[in-house]
């Protein structure tokens, strides 16, 4: 079955790596994955934190399916895969979430983003490769910004994070082919 739907993800995913190139470049535009930009938010202080959401990632959806917010609100997000795949958890912009998708294939391609395990041997060789994230991270040197967690099945993540005033965001899996199988989600801003 995993086979199946791993040969899915990949045929998948080749037609989304195509379409997402062309958005590409806005991912340097809005500064990554979002890295202390008010369009998205930023990291936040665990002294800042009013509340605690627990998300909880299944093959290909999240629960909540949809989270509401307050404007300017720090949130400790606490974040439980217990699907059988990797799944990601990441805020940020619909277009930020396609620019990255092409990322997200490389770490396939290279052997490091497998279906149901992320190969650390084949990261530290991904670690300083063009076009990879060079912090210290989850110890592989690359998929490490503050508003996203890339997990194994079983595993868990957490995220800190403080929303802007206005913005139009979405939390996402972009491991190729989940998003587009429907795994993201809306992030309501209230005032």
């Amino acid at each position: 079955m995993k086979s199946r739907i791993f040969a899915f993800a990949l045929a998948f995913a080749g037609s989304v790596f195509l379409s997402s190139m062309a958005g590409f470049s806005l991912r340097a535009a809005e500064g990554g994955h979002g890295h202390g930009h008010s369009n998205v938010g930023k990291p936040g202080e665990a002294t800042d934190v009013t509340r605690t959401i627990e998300i909880v990632m299944r093959d290909n959806s999240y629960e909540p399916n949809e989270v509401s917010i307050k404007e300017g609100e720090t949130v400790h997000f606490i974040v439980k895969n217990v699907g059988e795949f990797v799944h990601e958890f990441n805020i940020g912009t619909k277009e930020m979430h396609l620019a990255h998708q092409p990322e997200m294939m490389q770490m396939m391609e290279q052997g490091v983003l497998e279906v149901d395990r992320i190969n650390w041997d084949a990261a530290k060789g991904m670690h300083g490769s063009k076009g990879m994230h060079h912090g210290a991270g989850h110890g592989m040197g690359m998929h490490d910004e503050p508003n996203s967690v890339l997990l194994e099945p079983g595993k868990s993540g957490e995220i800190i994070w403080t929303f802007p005033d206005h913005a139009d965001l979405e939390f996402a899996c972009n491991v190729p082919g989940h998003y587009d199988a429907g795994m993201h989600g809306p992030i309501k801003l209230t005032h």
